[in-house]
């Protein structure tokens, strides 16, 4: 059986800080605070058969995955406070702040539309990467070891 007609895919888990809040909810996540995050980025494609070549055997190397993936999510939000744009004071008072990192979001930042932000910054990332043959299938965002966000290709 040829591993050339096999979709396979990869997974590659990276972690990071963040701080945000959840300005309407009506419990402890409307308050500043922060969470170690873990980012799981799953790529399909078929298993590279280049004998004699460093990807012989492979989908894709996972320090590519982990390159590109803390090029664009990881890098840009670790150790940086994630905030809604329509969160205008602590957006104001995150300006105010000399030197700090703040990455505005364009909806508020709970773990389900950081999964989504995450996987429309791939997703196009992975898409042209690597002459178009891998697809971000999944993302999975934990905000806490015990509460996550899958987000699926569909």
């Amino acid at each position: 059986m040829s591993n050339k007609s096999k979709a396979i895919s990869i997974t590659r888990r990276l972690e990071f800080d963040a701080g945000h809040r959840i300005p309407n909810h009506d419990g402890q996540c409307k308050h500043l605070h922060g969470h170690r995050y873990a980012i799981e980025v799953t790529l399909t494609g078929v298993i590279a058969n280049h004998p004699g070549q460093a990807d012989d055997g492979m989908l894709l190397d996972f320090g590519d995955i982990k390159r590109l993936t803390n090029q664009y999510v990881v890098e840009p939000w670790d150790h940086a406070f994630l905030v809604a744009k329509e969160d205008v004071a602590l957006v104001a008072f995150l300006n105010s702040l000399p030197d700090h990192k703040t990455v505005v979001m364009d909806s508020v930042p709970t773990v389900e539309n950081l999964g989504n932000a995450a996987f429309a910054i791939l997703e196009p990332i992975f898409a042209k990467a690597f002459a178009g043959s891998l697809q971000l299938t999944s993302l999975r965002l934990y905000e806490t070891p015990n509460c996550w966000v899958d987000i699926t290709q569909s």
